[in-house]
């Protein structure tokens, strides 16, 4: 359980460098997680090929990772979305409020009653994201992308949870993000055409930092988080990730020099967001009797 929990922070700490990657590449947000799903499919691949891991799953079974691999792919698109049309501080708080959206979405998917502490911590948590940021109207839509982006996150974190009782991490990983892959490619031209963006290669830079957001913050990233959830629940993961914005807007202060932000209320919403992990923490180790 120790190491679980360790795997699942880490995790997070990755994913909070995320959103600095994304502003980072100068691309759009839908072309942005086009190439990082191609370069991600790539790398895993190769790390199958070289493993020899060769776990194959049914059409059935290979169709409803495919369906969680598109919710990935637009849980990435309204995050960088919410990054370009607001800014990293905004789409990290934004998605701060996944683990609201987990202890609601949680309960309905699985016909059961909401556990009201849950629902009482995933509150405190939000509390803890509108004190971190004072939302501006000009970050609207900024604002909406990134609610989008935290609400998707918690489906499919949830989603996730049924498919690892079958599977392996590496198995599912591959087959959810060659899903999105698949599924990305057909919606992108409509997606650019709606928000009349351009088709465009990657510039200078832009490769450097697919690479490491392919590797480092999704293929890393992704192995830790789903080897953590074999043993967490979804919403104590989804909770934790709570923290990631703190990881990511502490990197956009030392970046992008996002200092302005940096007050009182921060302090006191990361105090808020600290404690409804914590609580979460122990009430799991409560539960299983594991120190």
């Amino acid at each position: 359980m120790k190491k679980a929990f360790l795997h699942l922070h880490l995790a997070v700490a990755l994913a909070g460098a995320t959103g600095v990657l994304g502003r980072l590449i100068s691309l759009n947000e839908a072309l942005l997680v086009w190439y990082r799903l191609i370069l991600t499919v790539i790398i895993l691949l190769v790390i199958r090929a070289w493993k020899k891991q060769n776990q194959q799953v049914n059409f059935r079974e290979a169709a409803a990772i495919t369906l969680v691999g598109a919710v990935v792919a637009m849980h990435w698109v309204a995050f960088y979305g919410s990054i370009k049309y607001a800014n990293v501080s905004v789409a990290l708080v934004c998605f701060s409020t996944v683990g609201f959206f987990s202890a609601l979405l949680d309960p309905l998917l699985h016909r059961r009653r909401p556990d009201i502490i849950e629902v009482l911590l995933g509150l405190i948590a939000v509390a803890g994201v509108f004190l971190i940021f004072h939302f501006d109207a000009k970050y609207k839509v900024g604002i909406v992308f990134g609610l989008v982006a935290a609400m998707l996150a918690a489906l499919f974190t949830i989603m996730n949870k049924g498919l690892l009782k079958k599977h392996d991490p590496s198995t599912v990983t591959l087959y959810e993000l060659g899903g999105g892959l698949l599924v990305m490619t057909v919606l992108l031209p409509f997606y650019l055409y709606s928000f009349n963006l351009k088709l465009s290669l990657p510039v200078e830079l832009d490769w450097l930092w697919l690479v490491i957001l392919s590797w480092c913050c999704t293929v890393w990233a992704f192995y830790l988080s789903l080897n953590a959830l074999r043993k967490i629940s979804s919403f104590t993961v989804n909770l934790s990730y709570n923290l990631e914005p703190v990881y990511g807007i502490l990197l956009a202060f030392l970046i992008f020099k996002e200092n302005q932000y940096l007050h009182g209320s921060f302090y006191l919403g990361l105090l808020l967001i600290i404690i409804a992990v914590s609580v979460q923490m122990w009430r799991i180790y409560r539960k299983t009797g594991k120190r």
